[in-house]
Order: structure tokens, then C-alpha cells, then sequence
């Protein structure tokens, strides 16, 4: 299950440079900048750059880089508030999860599912098994992997391109090769050709974990360098 974004000062990832970047829910940001001046203190600055980026420094000098997940083109004196309404404003996103065996798609308006579907198909297990058998093995693994692909391919044709003229993005998880590979299908070049989010670290693609998407794919992205960072 998804969780609240952790507090300022804990979790995250480490950031190339120093520092964490966190993903925090656009519904969710509000309360969690809230939380980053109150341990922190008032903001001194804010300024957005050219790329739409949000920069905040904070009293103790802790300093936030705030990216939008479908980009952001600020107005004439744009402020937080601003880019708070950007980030929350629903936009039309086609999901396509693919891992061995199994695949889901779907489209959502915001976080609002529209349609989806999930379908499996049987790959077999690894074997012990050496010679001729584990060619064979082999082979035979390698045909149902391609006949998962075609297959996942058929699917998002059916369900995901019909949306595709509305679909803002494309955003994508599971195993990446695979994904790769079902994007390759030429049916799709219309999903191929829309800019990418994720990639989503999902587990199997079934139906709950599909709907647990939205708050991954929308989540803002935020660079927190804090002054112990830079000790």
C-alpha cells in the first residue's frame, strides 16, 4: 500500500550531489511544505527557474528543488500557491504495468480510473534440468515471453489507444525490458511518442496495484539538501 511521503529530516533517497529527493502527492504537498517550515523555518526565497523548476531556501539555509511530474510553464510572478494548483490539476495519464506472466493497463483522468484491464499468461518456472532438456527449457521460456509481449501489446492497443489524442502521458512500471519491448509494437507509436513517467517499482500488475498508481505518477519530485548534508 502507498504511504504518506516521510517527514522532512527522514526517509528518501540519496540525491546525486548531496541531499534526498523525495516523492510527495500533489494533495499531499500543502501540508508537507508546512511540515518543512515548521523543523526548517520561514522560506526566504522562492524562485522558479527556466526549466519551471521551484527552488525554496529555507531560514536554517535547508534548500528544496521542486519538479512537477508533467512539467510546468510558471506564470508572471508565480509563487508556491501556484505551482500547488499546477501540480493538483488533473491531467489524462495511460498506465501500462508489464512484468513476466502478467500485465495491466489503464488510463486515468487525474486519479480517477477511466478503463483498464489485467490478463496473464503462463510462463514456465526456471528448471534444474541441463543438456538438450534445458535448451529446450529455454525455448520454450523464450516463446512464452514473446507470447506475453504480443499479447500485453494487444491489450494496450485495445484499451490504451483509443485515449491516446487526450493522453498527456505515459507512465510505466514493472519489468523494464519487457516494457521496452511492448512499446516497441508499431501499433503503438502514438503511447511510444508520448512523454514518459515512472518508471513505477510495482510489484505483479494486478487490479489494486494498478489503482495504487496515480499517487506515484502525479507525486512531485523534491530535492531536500539540509545544512547537515553539506558537513
Amino acid at each position: 500500500m502507498l504511504t504518506d511521503p516521510p517527514p522532512p529530516g527522514r526517509g528518501g533517497r540519496p540525491a546525486a550531489g548531496g541531499g534526498r529527493v523525495l516523492d510527495v502527492a500533489p494533495e499531499r504537498l500543502g501540508r508537507w511544505l508546512d511540515g518543512v517550515a515548521d523543523r526548517h523555518g520561514s522560506f526566504t526565497d522562492v524562485r522558479v527557474d527556466d526549466a519551471g523548476v521551484v527552488h525554496v531556501t529555507c531560514t536554517d539555509t535547508t534548500t528544496l528543488a521542486l519538479t512537477a511530474p508533467y512539467g510546468w510553464t510558471p506564470p508572471s510572478g508565480a509563487t508556491l500557491a501556484a505551482f500547488g494548483a499546477a501540480v493538483r490539476a488533473p491531467h489524462r495519464t495511460a498506465v501500462l504495468l508489464v512484468r513476466r506472466g502478467r500485465w495491466a493497463v489503464g488510463v486515468f483522468d487525474g486519479a480517477q480510473l477511466v478503463v483498464s484491464k489485467v490478463d496473464a499468461r503462463q510462463v514456465q518456472g526456471r528448471t534444474a534440468a541441463g543438456g538438450w532438456s534445458q535448451q529446450r527449457f529455454a525455448r520454450r521460456r523464450g516463446n512464452q515471453t514473446d507470447a506475453v509481449v504480443t499479447h500485453a501489446a494487444d491489450t494496450a492497443a485495445r484499451v490504451l489507444l483509443p485515449h491516446a489524442g487526450g493522453t498527456r502521458a505515459l507512465a510505466t512500471g514493472g519489468d523494464k525490458g519487457l516494457v521496452a519491448e511492448v512499446i516497441a509494437d508499431p501499433r503503438l507509436r502514438a503511447l511510444a511518442a508520448l512523454p514518459r513517467l515512472g518508471p513505477l517499482d510495482v510489484g505483479e500488475p494486478t487490479k489494486a496495484v494498478l489503482l495504487e498508481t496515480p499517487p506515484r505518477f502525479r507525486a512531485v519530485r523534491v530535492h531536500i539538501v539540509e545544512p547537515g548534508d553539506r558537513s
